[in-house]
């Protein structure tokens, strides 16, 4: 491609953090923004200086320069958003988790190769910080073999102010964040789950979802693999510090995370020996227009404020998904976290939860044709 691609971002609540990245992208142009509420829409539009502006994404699909779209859309669009952008010649890119059914995941899979563009699901957990350390940890060989990984997620989100679809979510239908870093780094796709609930969360939650389970904890077998990986999820009515986390153990070290935020991750070189330790950031793997995001933002001289809204949070890796989107797009080659990889990583989820609704039935994890 000679020119710079036109991306679209569609929700802009946590999308809008995504705004200023791409401005400054240098293969790239934040060409669009759409959202449902016209008054932010033009608020947002007016803050950043974009000019195109759409409420209805049918409209937004419709602008013949739009190259590429981002979705940050609530989760029970994200399947069908992606499909229809696809369809309608896009390179399409969705906040997690892919979809809600393994049906709307194949269906994604089969969207990507028939319209031949770029899919790629914006998982933050494998562009962390703390991912790409244990990365380097495996592949220069200084952890030796993996024997073993354990990745959680949990949260208590019985507050009110969420969106009200999230009360009473089954736990595994948003597990990505835990289950892809064991995944990437152990190179492999999850074959099949057998997954235990525990605990019950109320009944006013229950109703919506028909999920009673408070806690979720699923094994997965890897495919092609000696490994197996454990994955904990939970939602609501248990108690705990937010916690997205992922342990790897291996033959020579072991990386865990820290138990209370703060506290400094974890490195075992010996049967006791340890080390806390701050782990560096990765910023300079990015084009250095966008490397200061994944430490909070690029300072705008001109306007005398950083350019940006709430930060790079998840680790740093908002600046670190963007360009690889773009790359893809550039390069002309799958993203990364391409659609049979998102497939494989947000079903693994749902059929743990699946697997737990069975009292802990084996259940394999369908293949993408």
């Amino acid at each position: 491609m000679t020119k710079k691609v036109n991306v679209a971002i569609v929700g802009l609540g946590f999308g809008a953090e995504f705004i200023p990245i791409y401005q400054r992208h240098p293969d790239a142009e934040c060409y669009a923004i759409c959202q449902r509420n016209e008054e932010n829409l033009n608020k947002i539009g007016d803050a950043f200086g974009i000019d195109k502006r759409y409420t209805s994404f049918d409209e937004l699909l419709a602008d013949k320069e739009v190259d590429a779209v981002h979705i940050n859309s609530p989760i029970a669009d994200h399947a069908w958003m992606s499909v229809a952008a696809l369809k309608a010649g896009k390179h399409a890119a969705s906040t997690v988790p892919m979809a809600t059914t393994t049906e709307e995941c194949l269906a994604i899979v089969k969207a990507s190769k028939e319209a031949k563009k770029v899919y790629m699901m914006m998982e933050t957990a494998v562009y962390t910080r703390e991912f790409l350390y244990a990365k380097d940890l495996v592949e220069s060989g200084k952890l030796g073999k993996i024997q073993f990984l354990r990745g959680s997620h949990q949260q208590n989100m019985g507050l009110p102010g969420w969106p009200a679809y999230w009360y009473g979510f089954p736990p595994m239908h948003y597990a990505t964040h835990a289950v892809s870093p064991l995944l990437a780094l152990a190179k492999t796709t999850a074959e099949y789950v057998i997954c235990h609930g525990s605990g019950r969360i109320s009944e006013e939650y229950v109703q919506k979802y028909n999920s009673p389970f408070a806690v979720e904890t699923s094994t997965m077998k890897l495919r092609d693999s000696d490994l197996a990986c454990e994955v904990t999820r939970s939602l609501f009515d248990t108690i705990r510090q937010y916690r997205e986390s992922f342990d790897v153990y291996g033959t020579k070290l072991s990386f865990e995370w820290e138990q209370v935020a703060e506290e400094g991750m974890v490195i075992y070189s010996g049967f006791e020996d340890t080390e806390r330790i701050k782990v560096p950031d990765f910023g300079h793997l990015l084009p250095p227009e966008i490397a200061p995001f994944t430490l909070g933002g690029v300072y705008d001289e001109e306007h005398a404020h950083t350019s940006f809204i709430q930060g790079s949070g998840h680790g740093g890796s908002h600046p670190h998904m963007a360009h690889e989107f773009v790359r893809a797009i550039v390069e002309e080659r799958e993203a990364t976290v391409n659609a049979v990889t998102a497939a494989n990583w947000t079903m693994a989820g749902i059929c743990s939860h699946e697997s737990a609704m069975k009292g802990g039935q084996k259940i394999t994890i369908p293949v993408p044709e």
